[in-house]
């Protein structure tokens, strides 16, 4: 549970819990090494439950030049009555034994990334650097090796949302389904409302949709025999997303709305959204079709 046990599988010796009889170890003398920070907290205290994983993942980042020490004020209050900490939670940055610099309060990851630098320099965050090299890899069509290297990205950092939904979105133009699933399945809570976890999601729920489709030369002569067949259109746009030729797909939707906006419930305006949601809401495909629904909306 939270700030019960040290957390060494995931963070090695960077991260501890301490005691009173153990801070002089843990804090004094290790700080005659690297910065050491502590972390005031207590069980209670839901900021710091909020600010826990953040300080732990830039701690990381750090590559050791920086620790972490925990510290339950309920169980140890000795220690914060001596530094005059009277809100939780609350750091303090240890160098060669003495109190260096601190805040209160829990502040945003950029913020802490901040204080960190101030005492050890620039940051590098190994995970996102193999993530962005993944998403200009991915660009360039080379999706074994994105693929490969958001999987790095998540060895340093399982919990980074842009390699999950990258790794995702990949598997999905690869065809793996199923694996797809298993890595969105085993993201964290917090990235329910993530724009690109949500986006890979809805990556995924099209592709195996599409997946249960007929030919498109099938779709294409029920649709060449009957104007009409909404639903041969409805799959054919479908089919079309799946082949990345996006804007024939919003075409195909559009057009079935524009003919019968109650079909099915509003199903092709409900379908184009979805597609709105797994391109991105930037993503000028988006726009295009979006421009072409206000039009049909408002006219």
């Amino acid at each position: 549970m939270f700030g019960q046990t040290n957390v060494t599988d995931a963070t090695g010796d960077l991260v501890k819990n301490t005691t009173t009889a153990t801070f002089r170890e843990d804090v004094l003398v290790e700080s005659t090494r690297q910065p050491v920070l502590v972390d005031f907290w207590a069980p209670w205290c839901g900021p710091c439950k909020q600010m826990t994983p953040i300080i732990e993942k830039v701690v990381q980042a750090a590559g050791g030049k920086v620790k972490l020490v925990k510290m339950n004020i309920d169980e140890h209050p000795q220690i914060a009555g001596q530094l005059g900490i009277k809100s939780i939670p609350a750091v303090v940055a240890f160098q060669n034994g003495r109190p260096a610099d601190g805040f209160v309060g829990a502040l945003p990851e950029s913020q802490i990334k901040g204080f960190i630098e101030r005492l050890v320099g620039p940051v590098e965050d190994e995970a996102q650097d193999l993530v962005t090299e993944a998403e200009a890899v991915a660009a360039a069509g080379d999706l074994d090796a994105a693929t490969a290297l958001y999987a790095e990205a998540l060895n340093h950092d399982p919990e980074h949302l842009g390699a999950i939904a990258g790794l995702a979105r990949t598997l999905v133009t690869r065809g793996m389904l199923e694996e797809a699933g298993s890595v969105l399945d085993a993201a964290p809570e917090s990235a329910s409302k993530d724009v690109g976890i949500t986006a890979a999601r809805a990556a995924l729920d099209l592709a195996l949709q599409a997946a249960d489709l007929g030919d498109m030369p099938e779709l294409e002569r029920r649709i060449a025999i009957d104007a009409d067949d909404h639903q041969a259109r409805f799959d054919l746009a479908l089919a079309l997303n799946s082949r990345g030729r996006r804007q024939e797909a919003a075409d195909a939707l559009l057009h079935i709305f524009k003919r019968d906006r109650t079909w099915e419930d509003d199903r092709a305006r409900q379908q184009l959204l979805q597609f709105f949601e797994a391109w991105g809401p930037m993503d000028p495909d988006t726009a295009q079709a979006r421009r072409k629904l206000s039009a049909l909306l408002f006219s």
